[in-house]
């Protein structure tokens, strides 16, 4: 298992694109995603192709996750894996760790200031590293100097479930406010190549691919003709 930033910087080097595929039940958006497939026989799918990792939405309540799922998926692949949850203690994360997470989201919106920056703390203590996200100008500006080890932009809105109908439009126009040496990833409404590269050349590192790969009718070729767009 490697770690994620790491991860991210050798698919940059190599001149490969970096990507995150996900594992996801379902969405308030779409539905039921995973359907009946196996999600360790998903997540090697995905792996297939030059991933720089896996993310597993953990939160049972809205998106069907469970630890029991990051573990399953923690068997099957060897790339670093973002656990995904709304995440607001300690013990979320020992959690999440001790099923195979090597990294947590941690979203801005949902926690104070106070919250997030002993959530980096203990991400830091425990050994994982957190991705801080930010939707809108004002969180941005707020998380970028936190010393999280990665900052996201998420393109749709998670306090409503992420159910807007956006494009990467949000990336474009915030990437500039990251003034941090730390990976940038551009999150959701990424559904093709030109979207990565609309977020590339827009300043992100990563993008985070979900919907539109638990869609694909091959995820593998799906996801590799985004990692083709290719770094820088």
């Amino acid at each position: 298992m490697g770690r994620l930033v790491d991860s991210i910087r050798a698919r940059q080097r190599a001149g490969v694109f970096p990507v995150l595929a996900e594992v996801k039940v379902r969405s308030a958006k779409s539905g039921e995603l995973l359907g009946d497939r196996d999600p360790a026989e998903y997540a090697r799918q995905v792996a297939a192709a030059p991933v720089a990792g896996v993310s597993v939405v953990i939160e049972p309540e809205h998106f069907g996750g469970s630890l029991h799922l990051l573990r399953t998926v923690r068997t099957a692949v060897e790339v670093p894996i973002l656990a995904k949850d709304f995440i607001s203690s300690r013990e979320q994360i020992e959690a999440a760790a001790a099923a195979g997470a090597d990294a947590v989201l941690l979203i801005s919106s949902m926690l104070d200031h106070d919250r997030l920056v002993a959530l980096i703390a203990d991400c830091r203590d425990i050994g994982v590293e957190s991705l801080v996200e930010g939707h809108n100008d004002r969180e941005l500006a707020a998380i970028t100097s936190l010393g999280s080890d990665l900052v996201g932009i998420n393109n749709r809105d998670i306090t409503i479930l992420e159910v807007d109908d956006t494009d990467v439009t949000r990336t474009a126009e915030l990437a500039r406010l990251h003034t941090g040496g730390q990976p940038l990833i551009s999150e959701s409404s990424i559904t093709s190549p030109a979207d990565v590269a609309r977020a590339r050349d827009a300043g992100a590192d990563a993008v985070l691919v979900s919907t539109a790969v638990l869609q694909a009718a091959d995820p593998t070729a799906f996801v590799h003709s985004l990692t083709e767009v290719g770094w820088p």
